[in-house]
């Protein structure tokens, strides 16, 4: 069996390299020529733990990276779509990368005999597949839906910093399509892939693409959620948000996962799908009050932890604060959506002088800020005559933070919106969401 998989950023590179390392034979296409040359030297165009290793192995096994996807159409059983589906400024999804691949797909469709299985794992609204896609599919090509070629849509759930673990070790493959042989031969290779122990739902376009944003949209609801909770909690006395979110997370009916309180959600996934969410339900008519909500509660985190800047430092102008932690969070270099971006921006905005560290994202954030603020390769350096340090992402290396680390600071104040420190007895002015004073 030939898989080809179209394109190689987070998801796409993840599941080559996870299929390569098993033996599979794998084509993985990307129209980025720099891109290409870094894969094919065994260098990974971002960082994610343990990709590195898969690749390395996929390619020595079987993985091959190329621009043709020409040849990958004529030559594979399975096609893979994991092109991005970026947020337009008004929170519609961007289908352009997308209609651009099928549209190429339809183009070499027509010239070949080949009657390959084409997935898309691009995160699609409800009735994208089989309203915009396969129409345009059907129209290039010339060909019919489960005659000429085989379409379904199979999100994927994948998790910055855990995408190989996750890619292993899936809790669960949603297929959305029509019950013909192509669904069948799609299931049959999962099963093999994972011997039958991930569970399969096997449903219709819409379903398929509705299970991955209600999947997002409600791991968001959680996080904001809790950080509402932070935020009374900050309000009363000796309480701890962790030991309530602890205790509710027992709960069954809860769960205890995604509800650590923070400076609120960011990255790639979750403020990209709920605004899609949200505006898919105007366009159909609903205004979905609650999940407004949710992303309000988010926004306002970041002005909450400039309000409590204000509340230790006072008058902010020419202070200069450290930011630990730019990626949106721990073990990525992603820093799209990321919190620390918004809140260097309301920083800039009150003359701050500002002094970012972060283990793996420095070089993204200095294409965005360039010489606007000042970056640091160590964390001595960039507390360094400091008023207030804020750590917003958890990296270990922040855990691991003594009092000896702050000695350099102009002012020993900070502010822990992860509560990473709220256990060690440190000599300075001590601040943290979720942890009333």
């Amino acid at each position: 069996m030939k898989i080809s998989i179209i394109g190689l950023g987070f998801v796409g590179l993840s599941f080559a390299a996870v299929l390569g390392s098993k033996n599979f034979s794998v084509l993985g296409i990307d129209n980025d020529p720099k891109k290409i040359i870094k894969i094919q030297n065994n260098e990974i165009p971002f960082y994610e733990p343990k990709l590195k290793k898969f690749l390395n192995s996929a390619q020595k096994k079987s993985l091959t990276v190329s621009d043709d996807l020409e040849f990958a159409v004529r030559s594979s059983d399975l096609i893979f779509i994991t092109v991005s589906t970026p947020s337009l400024t008004n929170g519609e999804i961007n289908l352009k990368f997308i209609k651009n691949v099928i549209t190429k797909i339809g183009k070499t469709l027509k010239k070949t005999k080949n009657k390959p299985l084409i997935i898309v794992k691009s995160t699609v609204i409800p009735e994208t597949s089989e309203t915009v896609l396969l129409p345009l599919l059907e129209k290039f090509s010339q060909k019919s839906n489960g005659k000429g070629f085989g379409f379904l849509t199979n999100p994927e759930f994948l998790r910055e910093g855990r995408a190989i673990d996750d890619t292993l070790n899936p809790h669960i493959i949603v297929l959305g399509g029509k019950k013909n042989n192509y669904m069948k031969k799609l299931s049959k290779f999962y099963s093999i892939l994972y011997k039958k122990t991930t569970p399969i739902i096997i449903t219709n376009y819409s379903n398929a693409e509705l299970i991955k944003y209600a999947n997002n949209s409600f791991l968001a609801t959680k996080i904001s959620f809790v950080n509402q909770l932070a935020n009374i909690c900050q309000k009363i006395p000796n309480s701890d948000v962790d030991i309530v979110a602890t205790a509710i997370g027992i709960d069954p009916r809860i769960g205890n996962q995604f509800l650590n309180a923070g400076p609120g959600f960011g990255g790639s996934c979750l403020p990209k799908d709920l605004n899609a969410l949200i505006n898919f339900s105007d366009k159909i008519g609903y205004k979905n009050t609650f999940l407004n909500a949710v992303k309000t509660t988010n926004v306002q985190q970041a002005k909450k932890i400039l309000y409590l800047l204000e509340s230790i430092l006072g008058n902010l102008k020419n202070k200069k604060i450290t930011i630990l932690g730019v990626s949106f969070k721990e073990n990525s270099d992603d820093i799209r959506e990321s919190v620390s971006i918004k809140l260097i921006r309301l920083l800039l905005q009150k003359n701050i002088k500002i002094s970012a560290h972060d283990p793996k994202a420095l070089l993204n954030i200095k294409k965005i800020f360039k010489d606007k603020i000042t970056y640091s390769n160590t964390i001595s350096e960039s507390l360094h005559h400091s008023d207030c340090a804020i750590i917003m992402t958890p990296w270990n290396e922040y855990r691991d933070l003594k009092n000896s680390d702050f000695k350099g600071m102009r002012k020993k104040n900070l502010l822990d919106t992860r509560r990473l420190l709220s256990t060690k007895k440190l000599k300075l002015n001590y601040i943290a969401i979720g942890i009333g004073s």
